[in-house]
């Protein structure tokens, strides 16, 4: 029972009940004011804001009824309120770190003000001490959405807005759409009727006033790009996200624990080896300039060979990321390893089996373990030892992507989830595995689509949210949630995005995480709008195709809207190609999108920071990467060779690539020719470079330090 005593607030009293001592308030992250019988009116606004780095605070046995809608605690994660009188739960939006919260044994609290929890706090996983990720995830995505689709079709049915438009006008039509659609929209069970109310009227307001801005907003003039614009290709893709309902995937059975295999042995054969007599022409210094080697196939213009830089036309400058280690030593790659360790039956003689996707496995610096997919198989490798530590086979299946994130995990009751490393795999069948490599596990998987699976992304800033790319053409969100001590899991469908085409690369840009995805297609790069929060507009825009200067060299041989590499260098510098185009762009996310879209294709072109050299060659599908610690761009080609360019300075017009040409290496028939590099990875400090290959060869790279 609260006590009947109450007790002033005061700056001593807060650093005497905080953690760790400190004289400070703005030192404080553990703070416990329990039954000291305060109501609303005893907190102190003022006082209590001083409390910035504020994390856990328990006010449990008191007499509150409500949280002082002004009081901001910016870094609050965890908040105990059990054991009082609330009434209101609104007020704690503005707790938008919270992830835990305990309201236990409060008379007034309903479930309508359970899901009310959920929406106003984006981040909130634990209530009352349970996982309510899923359910949360439902109510601000699923269920948001079928409510937006309602509140719009009400709209376009019954409501318009006036002509000629006045402030009382507006006023009463706002109030008999609001009051119209909190009458008509239902969804969901009756028990929670007082939610969908609530929800219906908020949702139902803004979308109102996002509609009195437009019709405000005066037509701005199409920018000087319009007349180019007007020779684009019209915009073919759609974007729909469409009312999808919550896929539930059972926990995962006993049986369905399948060990992941353990190859003790270094999986280099006899048959495969390194030649020694090239081995040191396979060191290269990447500081050292340098000219390409000319191409037989170079048949363009040289005015094209050079590397050309196109300032933008705005005067915001454009921030690389700042290297961890400022070091200005020359930065050389050596031949490390060669590997054959996806091959079919395990035979030495297979040239044949495609390799399509490596990662490396998250750290907070080096990383030596890196993922890698094709065939029939997943691997991790120890780029150092050469060695595959872990082996995953699932027989009928073809691997195309893989993704790493980190999730929690329930280690048991009173023990505080510990955060773990998962992998995805997808492929052929369709099927998303989920791997924990730590225990030597593959504890589930879940149906993610019907066709082949072409790309996974984890967002990440949200390590349980999974987007899949496959070959219906569609992009779906799941949340996979976390894992308990039993590696029971459930996976919830939250968003369904349409294309026209196959999905090749997603980027999940690092300033609009939960907002905004990037997709590289067969016809086109797009970006989607993917926030489904608490705004009901229809015309906010839901999708954008981002157009590059080369589209205007089309012809009947030549389509340059295959945009097969994809990846963020910077913040806000993205580094994307299509392979009939001997360049890779450079280029600014948000510049780009802030422009006006084109009038009648809905596009925006791309505005170019930098245009690199790249080879000549007709073979798609030679994915690109990119190191942002360390200012890289790595693509491969169709001859074994590795493109890096050290991107120091966007003000620099010669940004000369560097070469890594492919190793020499022999088997039992003789010497293997350079192959095409599907994919590329690198460690988020550079000390290893993986490529793939399509002939079932992985190759390491170890960087090598080198005297001044």
């Amino acid at each position: 029972m609260p006590s009947s005593t109450m007790q002033k607030i005061t700056e001593k009293l807060l650093i005497e009940r905080g953690f760790p001592k400190s004289s400070k308030l703005e030192q404080i992250h553990s703070l416990k004011l329990s039954k000291l019988g305060l109501r609303c009116e005893d907190l102190p606004v003022p006082l209590l804001s001083h409390l910035v780095c504020l994390e856990r605070l328990d006010l449990s046995g008191n007499r509150l009824t409500e949280f002082p809608a002004a009081l901001c605690l910016p870094s609050l994660k965890h908040l105990d309120l059990s054991d009082n009188q609330m009434e209101d739960v609104c007020n704690l939006q503005c707790l938008s770190a919270l992830e835990e919260l305990c309201l236990d044994d409060n008379l007034y609290i309903t479930v309508s003000d359970n899901y009310k929890l959920m929406v106003l706090l984006p981040q909130l996983r634990m209530y009352n001490g349970k996982d309510i990720t899923a359910t949360a995830n439902h109510l601000r995505y699923v269920y948001t959405d079928n409510l937006q689709t309602r509140i719009i079709s009400l709209w376009e049915r019954s409501f318009s807005l006036p002509q000629p438009m006045s402030a009382d006008k507006l006023t009463a039509l706002e109030a008999d759409f609001v009051r119209t659609a909190k009458q008509q929209v239902k969804f969901g069970p009756s028990s929670v009727s007082d939610f969908t109310k609530w929800r219906v009227g908020i949702m139902a307001a803004e979308f109102f006033k996002f509609q009195t801005q437009q019709k405000d907003q005066p037509h701005r003039k199409e920018s000087t790009t319009d007349q180019d614009s007007e020779n684009a290709n019209p915009l073919k893709r759609k974007r729909a996200v469409s009312p999808v309902a919550v896929t539930k995937q059972t926990p995962a059975k006993k049986a369905s624990i399948v060990p992941v295999s353990q190859i003790r042995e270094s999986p280099r054969k006899s048959a495969l080896q390194l030649t020694g007599q090239r081995q040191n022409q396979s060191t290269h210094d990447l500081c050292k300039s340098s000219t390409p080697p000319s191409s037989p196939r170079t048949t363009r213009k040289s005015k094209q060979d050079s590397v050309s830089h196109q300032p933008s036309s705005s005067p915001a400058k454009h921030l690389l990321p700042r290297a961890k280690s400022p070091n200005e030593k020359p930065v050389c790659l050596r031949t490390h390893h060669v590997l054959q360790c996806h091959s079919k039956q395990d035979r030495t003689d297979d040239l044949s089996t495609q390799l399509w996707t490596c990662a490396f496995q998250p750290s907070d610096g080096s990383s030596r373990l890196v993922a890698t997919c094709g065939g029939d198989s997943v691997c991790l490798i120890d780029c150092e030892l050469g060695l595959v530590m872990k082996k995953y086979k699932v027989s009928e299946e073809e691997f195309f992507s893989l993704a790493w994130t980190t999730v929690l995990m329930c280690c048991g009751q009173g023990t505080p989830a510990q955060p773990c490393s998962v992998l995805a795999a997808g492929g052929k069948r369709g099927m998303v595995k989920l791997i924990h490599p730590r225990n030597n596990i593959a504890y589930g998987e879940f149906r993610a689509s019907r066709k082949a699976l072409s790309v996974l992304r984890f967002n990440p800033n949200k390590g349980n949210f999974l987007y899949t790319g496959s070959y219906d053409n569609k992009i779906v969100l799941w949340d996979i949630g976390g894992l308990d001590n039993h590696y029971n899991y459930k996976v919830v469908q939250l968003m369904s995005l349409e294309c026209n085409s196959t999905p090749l690369h997603l980027c999940v840009p690092p300033k609009a995480p939960l907002s905004h995805l990037l997709t590289a297609c067969d016809n086109g790069l797009h970006c989607y709008s993917t926030q489904v929060q608490t705004t009901t507009t229809t015309n906010r825009w839901k999708q954008r195709e981002v157009t590059f200067p080369v589209y205007k060299d089309k012809d009947s041989e030549h389509d340059y809207h295959t945009v097969d590499g994809l990846s963020f260098l910077s913040d806000d510098i993205v580094a994307s190609k299509n392979y009939m185009h001997r360049s890779i762009y450079l280029w600014s996310f948000s510049q780009t999108l802030a422009q006006q879209p084109h009038k009648k294709t809905g596009c925006v072109s791309a505005v170019v920071l930098a245009e690199l050299q790249w080879t000549s060659t007709q073979v798609p599908y030679l994915a690109l990467n990119t190191c942002p610690g360390q200012c890289y761009v790595v693509c491969g080609d169709d001859r074994g060779r590795l493109w890096t360019y050290h991107i120091k300075d966007l003000k620099d017009k010669s940004i000369a690539p560097q070469i890594l040409e492919w190793p020499s290496v022999r088997n039992d028939k003789g010497p293997v020719e350079g192959p095409s590099i599907n994919s590329v990875a690198m460690d988020p400090e550079l000390q290893y470079l993986v490529a793939l290959t399509d002939c079932n060869l992985v190759v390491v790279w170890r960087r090598e330090e080198t005297e001044s």
